[in-house]
């Protein structure tokens, strides 16, 4: 089995991502940088998750914001 140590989305649940995210920069910000409806009318973690697993296109924007987040805003 090929290891991931290099990938720092390896072992991150998609749910985990949203709610970071949501924590972090608030559904305000992030539908202004992603402009997806599960982000902008009465935005849940749960209507998220499901719109997001059915659309890669999406689900590739919200993991290239949350490497952004990690990124910036962890420490080492």
């Amino acid at each position: 089995m090929e290891t991931q140590k290099n990938n720092p989305l390896h072992g991150v649940k998609l749910e985990q991502i949203v709610t970071d995210l949501q924590a972090h920069y608030g559904w305000e910000y992030m539908a202004h940088q992603i402009n997806i409806r599960c982000f902008t009318h009465e935005p849940s973690v749960k209507s998220s998750l499901k719109f997001l697993r059915r659309t890669p296109w999406a689900r590739t924007k919200v993991e290239n914001m949350y490497l952004y987040y990690l990124k910036n805003n962890r420490k080492s």
